[in-house]
């Protein structure tokens, strides 16, 4: 199973964003683990990401996760601002999957 984190400000604009990507898992039938933290929390998690990405609002913070994370073995990447203002799930979905096969 594939675990994705979702990382923005305070966790709750992605609570969104994370409905949508399950949505799609479900419809197309792949095994993930999908959920929603603040960046503050994100370190009580770590230890079980396969896949990191940030909220467009938080992508500043990218070059940071990518050193703490990428050396651990997950992928980091920003969420597209357009899949993301139009919460496609399926899009974001698609690309966490994508670096998850890297």
């Amino acid at each position: 199973m594939i675990r994705i984190v979702l990382v923005c400000s305070a966790g709750m604009s992605t609570s969104l964003m994370v409905k949508k990507m399950q949505e799609a898992a479900q419809a197309s039938g792949q095994e993930v683990s999908i959920q929603a933290t603040a960046s503050e929390a994100l370190s009580n998690i770590a230890d079980d990401i396969d896949v990191l990405m940030l909220g467009p609002q938080v992508a500043y913070m990218r070059k940071d996760y990518e050193k703490t994370y990428v050396p651990k073995g997950i992928k980091v990447d920003v969420i597209n601002t357009v899949d993301y203002g139009r919460m496609n799930g399926e899009k974001v979905l698609a690309r966490a999957l994508e670096l998850a096969r890297d």
